[in-house]
């Protein structure tokens, strides 16, 4: 208990409650302790209080996982406390009980749930860590929310009496997902363009269509299954499984190609509508009449358009008025599908022993459109008397039997009627198992029907039965495949559902079981039952204007016409309320700026632009007009959403990531790529330009959203799939250093921040990116001095500074702020531990510590000093930009000017490379190259410079040469006098802070007399960067100590009067003299020079000579304007080889 004696938390009458938990008190005293009315109280349950979120820590942690903010203690019946988290807990009789005997009395107002005994470990994190119970507890009560509601939802009433109580999802698998998805799979298609494409493609072709439709359906069921029972699954449907799968990019893609999709089909569904009302219901409803025999269709499409946009307008006011009466009408849509299927089978098994009356009349073998006469045959008697029938006046223009003006082929041909519908038992079946497929404008003829083929009138054509449209497999595939979508309806409404993970699998896979095998049963019926011609024949033109499918069924064709009518109608209100639906669901997610308004509704939320959006793309595809052009725009859409539900699940799936764990275990990689090849194929067959067109799309999506859009983070695949692809990268990288023909600058920039941790010199990101130019790695470095425990926040702001420097100076790279107690330290961290594998730097790019020579403080120039050893025992190279504030910004240009490369000593040609790299920036591009060497008196220049040229030319690197001569001169009187005044500046800052280093010691040993071994480390860096010891020193005087610090004093006057006898040592003057030469020469050559690289030389072994090496360096480049010191890493980094 000691450490409970520490806190101060024991009190005198605490005792006993001390001793009871230690079992060395009586039963008896233990009782007594215990306070009234804890025995007696039940443990009270604990409740979940929201409260808002203040404090800045506390929000750090806010919807983690998507989980909102909760406070997981008890809440308080006594009047409220200043801290609006502390609560207390009662009974719930209104006694307030005491937590425990040995909290004090300010955590004893804290509840009990908080401070649990058994949890003290814990209890100081219990705020951002809950205990399990309680976040069991919310779990329990989650509720279908959609992820990012938080988002959703900008504004919400506080005030709990207009919350509305929600109602918990009741629905089931059959009314919530198999009935729903059965009405959506089931539409125009089926009643409209069925019997023609068997009649087209024939039934073993017409069976590969379905089925290669249905196994697409099937196993993009399957990956949503997987998908869908991934997790809690939010209301949303596939834009929000394929988002939160595989990013924000892909989901607003395939979001909005989905959304296009489903209104396509609106206008598609409105279209069929209209076909069947002015085709089989009320013909004489057309506004536009045909003026001649061959403009019929393009009256027809006028009658579409007109009537089209009508019904639009109409069905966009009744879904703006309330989509409650849509979804109250939907059973009875279904009701019409269902009873009009029925209806189809009762007059295929009827036409067995009892086949409908419909003939058609043949002429020849061609088929005639009945609907412009009543009776099949050339005459007819009246009255005993032969006469012209209303064929023989159609093909001979004349009511007498004259034959002067007749069709040939009339006159050659017989006419003949067939049965339209002869009946299971026929054995039609037979003729109509292969395909047929027509041109536009050819005539259906009926094969092996007796004929004498003779050239016809072209004027009499509209008389035979034709088609409108050239047919093919393809083509047949494109039109059919909407007849199958749907399959999402169960996953869009998974919010409604009682159970999600169990039913949207079962119930699609049902509703698509079922669907399947009522297009495969009535391909079968279709070819088995109805005349080839018959089938072929789109518009029923050879059966009186009847609906083909309708002249099958029982017990009349009504029954089609009106059902097919009416559910028509309702899928196409069905998709005009969910198209704006998941268009606002989109905007409010907002990932594609631009829709932000469509997010915004009615107060009820009902999405009002998003409407409108929808009505005016729907009244595109109504202008189209028809049908068969419809259908395969909006296959695309489907097709390219379905696409990428497979590849979320087989991303998902090979990815293993530690949170794919769907329930629905009967899936697997290989399917969902199986269906997402499918889906590839099935969008290239049916038309291979409105897949580009798709696609294009959905690529313009990405790209947007990629570069425009809000960044969000949703634990999607691509990210695991950019992590596993690094690593495999990684791994690959790691196998062995790059060759030189692939090695690049892989730079790391150590930055120095000033006190408000803003970038000190930004132009070195912009000397990076230039270098750079977006290739290859780049790691921006900085160090905070101080203890990472205490600046952890400061190193966080430092990192978003940085990362917003970068994308100013559009620095493509990555940022690391480490904290260390001493600078030097952190910097040598980042060199040895920056990169990962093979993604590491080979370069470092390190600022000039301006100002040394007037800051009486070294650390600046020791720690450069120290960065430049550090690099080069790490053998990486190391450029330092001289002046960088005067480097020129990303938007300035040089139109002219010299990059001057002074190639002194060869240290592995990054001298050669660095301007090659730098003029590949557009600032440089126009800037010439010179490399400069320098010979002495015993080298042959002019070989020298014939040698450079043709080493250039073999590294096709296009530059001047020059070789500058230098002679051997007398040391001057200059060079003597500056290596002198070097010297006694360095002799008297070393005495300034020896003597000042010796009264920090006297006051180090009176403070602490165990630190002995500081003294050993007197005049080292670590002293140098030691903390700092307050001026005001009380120091405790013996006489010894008095007479030492006086004899101190005077050695230091008597140092300070030797200094003007100094004489300066031959080392340092023949290192000044070359600088002191080589700097004249640099200057009269490259003064104008856009830029200077120079080789950096190294610092000297012995760290006594650092300052003078300092010294050195700004004798070498005083006088220029822009320099670049360059060193290498210690291997080659330029080749002559391909």
């Amino acid at each position: 208990m000691g450490g409970v004696e520490e806190r101060g938390f024991l009190r005198g009458s605490d005792r006993t409650g001390q001793e009871c938990a230690a079992g060395s008190a009586p039963r008896p005293a233990c009782l007594a302790a215990v306070p009234r009315g804890a025995l007696a109280a039940p443990p009270a349950m604990p409740h979940f209080t929201v409260v808002p979120v203040e404090d800045k820590h506390r929000a750090e942690y806010d919807s983690v996982e998507g989980l909102s903010w909760v406070d997981y203690r008890e809440p308080s019946s006594a009047p409220a406390a200043s801290d609006s988290y502390d609560t207390v807990s009662s009974d719930g009789h209104g006694n307030h009980k005491e937590n425990s005997p040995f909290l004090n009395s300010s955590e004893a107002s804290k509840g009990g749930d908080y401070y649990d005994k058994n949890l003290a470990l814990f209890e100081e994190e219990l705020d951002i860590r809950p205990k399990v119970s309680s976040l069991l507890g919310k779990l329990v009560n989650y509720t279908n929310l959609t992820q990012g509601v938080k988002e959703h939802e900008e504004a919400e009433s506080t005030d709990g009496s207009k919350k509305k109580v929600s109602k918990s999802p009741s629905m089931g698998t059959l009314m919530g997902v198999y009935l729903p998805c059965m009405q959506n799979i089931f539409g125009v298609i089926l009643f409209l363009r069925l019997t023609w494409m068997v009649g087209m493609a024939g039934v073993l072709q017409s069976f590969l269509i379905v089925l290669l439709c249905c196994c697409c359906t099937m196993l993009t069921t399957i990956s949503m299954s997987a998908i869908a029972t991934n997790g809690v699954v939010p209301a949303g449907g596939s834009y929000f499984m394929i988002s939160r799968s595989l990013g924000p990019e892909f989901g607003g893609a395939v979001g909005l190609c989905f959304y296009l999709g489903t209104t396509f089909a609106g206008a598609m569904y409105i279209l069929g509508a209209i076909e069947i009302l002015l085709t089989y219901i009320v013909p004489q409803a057309a506004i536009f009449h045909p003026s001649g025999a061959h403009d019929a269709s393009s009256a027809m499409l006028n009658n579409m358009r007109v009537y089209g946009t009508v019904f639009l307008i109409l069905m966009a006011v009744v879904v703006f008025v309330g989509v409650k009466y849509v979804n109250k009408f939907a059973s009875l849509f279904l009701a019409c599908v269902v009873i009009s299927i029925l209806s189809i089978y009762a007059g295929a098994i009827k036409s067995i022993f009892d086949p409908p009356e419909f003939p058609i009349c043949m002429l020849g073998n061609r088929t005639l459109s009945r609907d412009q006469f009543d009776v099949c045959a050339k005459t007819v008697v009246k009255d005993n008397i032969t006469v012209a029938s209303k064929l023989w006046e159609l093909f001979c223009h004349s009511t007498n039997l004259t034959t002067e003006n007749c069709d040939e082929y009339f006159l050659m041909n017989n006419v003949s009627e067939v049965a339209g519908i002869p009946g299971a038992a026929s054995g039609i079946l037979k003729d109509n198992l292969w395909s047929n497929y027509l041109e536009k404008g050819e005539i259906l003829e009926k094969a092996h029907h007796p004929s004498i083929d003779v050239a016809g009138q072209k004027n009499n054509l509209h008389l035979y039965v034709l088609s409108d449209i050239a047919t093919s497999f393809m083509v047949l595939v494109g039109i059919f495949f909407p007849s199958v979508t749907g399959i999402m309806a169960g996953s869009n409404r998974s919010g409604d559902l009682k159970d999600a993970q169990k039913s949207i699998p079962v119930g699609t896979i049902l509703a698509i079981v079922t669907t399947s095998l009522v297009y495969f049963s009535c391909v079968l019926l279709f070819g088995a039952c109805i005349e080839g011609v018959v089938l072929r024949d789109k518009f029923g033109d050879a059966v009186n204007k009847n609906l083909v499918v309708g002249t099958l069924s029982w017990p009349s064709p009504w029954v089609i016409v009106i059902g097919s009518f009416f559910s028509t109608c309702g899928a196409g209100l069905q998709s005009l309320t969910g198209a704006p639906r998941l268009l606002q669901a989109i905007a409010k997610d907002n990932i594609i700026p631009f829709l932000w308004v469509f997010g915004h509704g009615k107060a009820n939320g009902e999405p009002t632009w998003a409407l409108l959006l929808t009505a005016l793309i729907a009244e595109l595809g109504i202008l189209i007009a028809s049908l068969d052009m419809v259908a395969p725009i909006l296959s695309m859409f489907f097709l390219m959403c379905y696409l990428f539900v497979n590849l979320a699940c087989a991303v998902q799936t090979l990815l293993r990531t530690p949170n794919w764990r769907p329930r629905f275990k009967y899936y697997h990689w290989a399917l969902s790529f199986l269906g997402m090849s499918i889906c590839l194929a099935l969008m290239f067959i049916s038309s291979w330009y409105y897949a580009l067109v798709a696609m294009l799309i959905a690529g313009m999506i990405y790209k947007y959203i990629e570069y425009q859009g809000a960044e969000k983070e949703w634990g999607d695949g691509i990210r695991g799939l950019s992590l596993s692809a690094a690593r495999y990268a990684l791994l690959r990288l790691e196998e062995g250093p790059p060759h030189t023909k692939n090695w690049r600058p892989q730079l790391l920039v150590l930055l120095k921040l000033d006190e408000d941790l803003h970038v000190k010199y930004p132009r070195l990101l912009t000397f990076a990116s230039q270098l750079k130019a977006g290739k290859g790695l780049t790691i921006i470095g900085s160090v905070i001095q101080g203890n990472f425990l205490e600046t952890y926040g400061e190193a966080q702001a430092a990192e978003q500074t940085i990362k917003n420097m970068m994308e100013i100076e559009k620095v493509k790279g990555f940022c690391q702020v480490v904290v260390a107690n001493k600078v030097r330290e952190g910097i040598a961290h980042l060199i040895q531990s920056c990169g990962l594998g093979g993604m590491k730097h080979n370069t470092v790019v390190l600022g000039w510590p301006y100002g040394w020579r007037q800051s009486e403080d070294p650390r600046s120039w020791k720690t450069f000093i120290g960065t430049v050893r550090c690099t080069t025992a790490a053998h990486l190279a190391l450029l330092v930009p001289k002046n960088v504030s005067f480097y020129p910004s990303n938007h300035e240009r040089y139109n002219e000017g010299n990059i001057d490369v002074w190639w002194i000593v060869h240290d592995g040609g990054m001298l050669m490379l660095l301007p090659f790299l730098l003029k590949q920036h557009k600032v440089w591009r126009k800037c010439k190259m010179r490399i400069f060497t320098v010979a002495q008196m015993d080298d042959n220049s002019i070989q020298m410079k014939k040698d450079l040229a043709t080493f250039l030319y073999q590294l096709r690197i296009e530059a001047e040469v020059e070789v500058v001569e230098m002679h051997n001169s007398d040391i001057s009187a200059y060079t003597y006098e500056r290596t002198l005044m070097m010297e006694q500046r360095s002799q008297m800052l070393r005495q300034m802070r020896l003597t000042k280093t010796e009264r920090e010691r006297e006051a180090q040993l009176v403070k602490d007399r165990h630190s002995i071994a500081r003294l050993e480390s007197l005049y080292s860096d670590e002293e140098d960067e030691g903390d700092s010891v307050p001026e005001n020193i009380q120091m405790t005087w013996t006489k010894e100590k008095c007479d030492a610090e006086k004899r101190n004093r005077g050695s230091a006057v008597g140092t300070f009067r030797d200094l003007i006898s100094i004489k300066p040592n031959q080392s340092n003057v023949r290192r000044m003299h070359t600088a002191v030469k080589l700097n004249e020469v640099i200057v009269n050559r490259s003064h104008d020079a856009r830029l200077v690289l120079l080789n950096m030389p190294g610092p000297p072994k012995n760290t006594d000579g650092d300052e003078n090496y300092m010294e050195f360096l700004e004798v070498l480049t005083e006088g220029l304007e822009r320099v670049l010191l360059v060193r290498g890493g210690g291997r080659e980094v330029i080749t002559i080889y391909s």
